[in-house]
């Protein structure tokens, strides 16, 4: 019923920036919290940056000051814009999002299918 789809992932030099969009698609009532997270290769997959609809954001120490995660809640979309990228940010990136559909009175979690980012050094 609602699908997040990421997009923008890639190969960047470390230093670099890309910029991941991830869109919600479906039955959408609203949507609450939008989070990004990702999972490097043998490691646990981890909250990078966090997003509520009132504009609220906090971000993982390791991102801080480097990251930046922001919102167009008419589209429905989580922007994450990575600058000074680091061999150590190579992981898939995922999508997190709390949706409430249409007709429904609760917030459900869906997550998207990942986008990889690499970046060599």
């Amino acid at each position: 019923q609602v699908q997040l789809v990421e997009s923008g992932g890639g190969l960047v030099q470390a230093g670099g920036s890309l910029r991941l969009s991830c869109v919600a698609s479906g039955s959408i009532y609203s949507i609450n919290a939008m989070d990004w997270y990702r999972q490097a290769p043998g490691k646990q997959r981890e909250l990078v940056a966090h997003s509520t609809s009132d504009e609220s954001t906090h971000y993982a120490d390791s991102v801080k000051g480097r990251f930046t995660i922001s919102r167009d809640n008419a589209k429905n979309t989580v922007y994450l814009q990575m600058n000074s990228l680091k061999p150590e940010d190579t992981a898939v990136y995922y999508c997190n999002a709390d949706v409430r559909l249409i007709l429904t009175p609760y917030y459900t979690n869906y997550w998207g299918q990942g986008t990889q980012v690499t970046v060599s050094s």
